[in-house]
């Protein structure tokens, strides 16, 4: 009923003609950390990019649009980001704040399902007169993508395609860039402004790259540990198919009237440069992920240093859009509008100032449950087991080495009680805490190391694996 009365509201707001509306590509890459392009994401830090990884279509979008130097993703998990980017709205008040992957433990409740009840960018957008599809990885519950608003899609998909492969890509990079290149040129045909979604599908083995991509790597980058060398050569064919979408787009001669949008769900498994750890962790190195946006009213090779979240990519779209209704209720983000139209100066307006990570779950992190507030300059990180709250001033202290929560004790009250007061606004799932496993206790980097062998010296390494290069 919901869905209903706001697809009629903006059927009688949303006068303008379609035609005039410009197009949106969105393309969500798969756990690709902020260090993990060749394109360099903060003007101030030469270290913001990997001399490893190669991305040189990724480069050349960067170079013709705005970079966002402090972009966070709504989770270190899959699930929980994409269900945020699709409706602006966070995993915490979603309910979706994990993964159902065998041999990890939840310690909160949640659901795997995307609510049919909730507004995707979608169906904000086709009252308006927009054509929407959504190719690739879907990985939010069973109900498809087409009972979200999406006319088009290849079905409710996860890690593992429509086809049950193990090994989705390479194949999957040039269908859904494929899939999503007709969907282009048909609406362009028609005189149709269009929606475009496509999500990659994980891949990190050489099953998962073509061969003459590895042999690529391997000439460029030299004898490499083949674990890191294949993961390079995942990545720069997931680079290569985001070409082929830029190069569409340019033949189509939409150039000037489409936003095209790229980041990802999560930082890199594993290391992720100067970042502390990676994917499944509430530090830096988990959530700190590329954005770059192109479009009209961009200038290009620009940068914007404010802080901004996933949950902000909803609200921009729909303001880019020209969609002058309000938007739904539960809607947590801000649109980027004056930050992309003014060479990245300004700062966003969202219902709340501080930004919430709530990840209540055992998972890459030997800590155990945590949740990570942002304020300002300023990050909390409280772990739930431990009962242990960690301060960082990000500004002075990116790699989250310097805990400052003893010399500080009145901001880390501070961010404690805002976090707590937002978690209880939006009735997150708190943890049940397992009394029988073992934790550790987390040390900043830069704290005085213990003896070998104590808990909380180094991250433990997920299933015994050594950590992928950056």
């Amino acid at each position: 009923m919901k869905k209903m009365i706001w697809a009629l509201a903006l059927s009688v707001i949303c006068t303008a003609q379609a035609a005039n509306r410009p197009n949106f590509v969105f393309i969500l890459g798969e756990g690709q950390g902020w260090t993990s392009l060749s394109t360099q994401m903060d003007r101030h830090n030469p270290r913001s990019k990997s001399d490893f990884f190669y991305t040189p279509n990724l480069d050349r979008l960067a170079a013709e649009a705005m970079r966002f130097s402090r972009f966070y993703a709504p989770s270190p998990r899959c699930t929980p980001s994409r269900a945020t980017y699709f409706t602006g709205i966070s995993p915490a008040a979603l309910r979706m704040t994990f993964v159902n992957i065998k041999g990890n433990t939840s310690a909160a409740e949640f659901t795997m399902n995307l609510p049919t009840s909730t507004v995707t960018i979608a169906e904000r957008l086709k009252p308006a007169g927009y054509a929407t599809a959504h190719f690739g990885k879907w990985h939010v519950g069973r109900p498809s993508p087409e009972q979200h608003g999406f006319d088009e899609s290849d079905g409710s998909t996860g890690n593992s395609d429509q086809f049950r492969s193990q090994n989705p890509n390479p194949k999957q990079f040039d269908l859904t860039a494929d899939k999503g290149i007709a969907f282009m040129t048909k609406n362009v045909r028609a005189g149709r402004p269009f929606y475009l979604q496509i999500s990659h599908y994980p891949g990190r083995s050489a099953l998962d790259a073509k061969p003459e991509t590895v042999e690529f790597m391997r000439k460029r980058t030299g004898n490499r540990d083949p674990r890191f060398l294949t993961g390079a050569a995942v990545a720069l064919d997931a680079d290569n198919s985001v070409g082929r979408v830029l190069d569409a787009i340019k033949k189509l001669g939409i150039e000037n009237n489409t936003y095209f949008i790229y980041t990802t769900d999560h930082g890199t498994p594993g290391r992720n440069g100067l970042l502390n750890s990676g994917k499944g962790s509430v530090y830096e190195g988990g959530l700190r992920v590329p954005l770059i946006i192109r479009g009209p009213g961009i200038t290009p090779n620009t940068f914007a240093d404010t802080l901004t979240t996933g949950a902000d990519i909803y609200p921009t779209i729909s303001d880019l859009a020209g969609i002058a209704s309000p938007l739904p209720g539960r809607v947590e983000g801000g649109s980027l509008k004056s930050v992309l139209h003014k060479s990245g100066i300004g700062a966003v307006t969202r219902p709340r100032t501080e930004y919430v990570v709530h990840f209540p779950h055992y998972d890459h992190d030997p800590a155990g449950p945590a949740s990570a507030i942002y304020l300002g300059d300023y990050k909390l990180i409280h772990y739930y087991a431990k009962k242990q709250n960690l301060l960082f001033n990000l500004r002075d202290d990116i790699g989250e080495r310097n805990d400052l929560a003893s010399r500080q004790p009145a901001k880390t009250a501070e961010l404690v009680k805002e976090m707590n007061d937002y978690l209880l606004a939006v009735k997150a799932a708190f943890p049940t805490i397992d009394p029988n496993r073992q934790i550790a206790q987390r040390r900043p980097k830069g704290d005085k190391p213990r003896k070998s062998g104590k808990p909380g010296q180094k991250q433990r390494r997920p299933g015994g694996k050594k950590p992928r290069r950056p």
